[in-house]
């Protein structure tokens, strides 16, 4: 399997994760030099009323399922942001931890990036809306509509930053 340096030239498989209790978003691209092709994106949706434990094993056994279907070779996840609300910031710290343990038990390395970075990396501008964001990703990767929802296309940034970031040889990641 292909891993984050890719020294064979050969594609790679990137899953971006933008983490969330409630939807979590994720976006798979092929890429090989600086083509990119779109593999799958979407949304894992816990069914709603489940308590929060149960809404994190399904978002892992979904995350575990997507990345042996597809054989992910690495992920790129959404970094840690405050918000005024700390319960929630802890709620979104566990689904990243979700997404990290999924990706470290079938030997994935991940990296993260601020929302800012992602959205600098297909728009330009770290303060794009995310109908910029949308918009963007449509266009780099030649998508005959958005790509939506919205956390979906935030999750196709997030590969594209990665992919990106290979590409340049920039170091705009953390790996974790």
């Amino acid at each position: 399997m292909l891993r984050e340096d890719n020294p064979s030239g050969q594609a790679m498989i990137i899953l971006g994760i933008d983490p969330g209790t409630n939807v979590t978003g994720y976006g798979l691209i092929e890429c090989l030099g600086n083509q990119y092709r779109l593999i799958d994106y979407g949304c894992i949706r816990p069914k709603q009323g489940l308590n929060i434990s149960l809404k994190r094993k399904q978002i892992f056994e979904a995350l575990l399922q997507l990345m042996e279907h597809y054989g992910v070779d690495v992920a790129s996840v959404e970094t840690q942001y405050v918000r005024d609300n700390p319960q929630t910031s802890l709620k979104l710290g566990m689904v990243r931890g979700v997404a990290i343990l999924a990706a470290s038990l079938r030997q994935i390395p991940v990296f993260e990036y601020a929302p800012r970075k992602a959205k600098l990396a297909v728009s330009g501008r770290g303060s794009a809306t995310k109908a910029q964001v949308q918009w963007m990703v449509k266009r780099l990767l030649n998508l005959p509509s958005l790509p939506e929802p919205e956390d979906a296309a935030d999750a196709l940034a997030l590969a594209i930053c990665h992919a990106n970031s290979l590409r340049s040889n920039l170091n705009l990641g953390t790996e974790i």
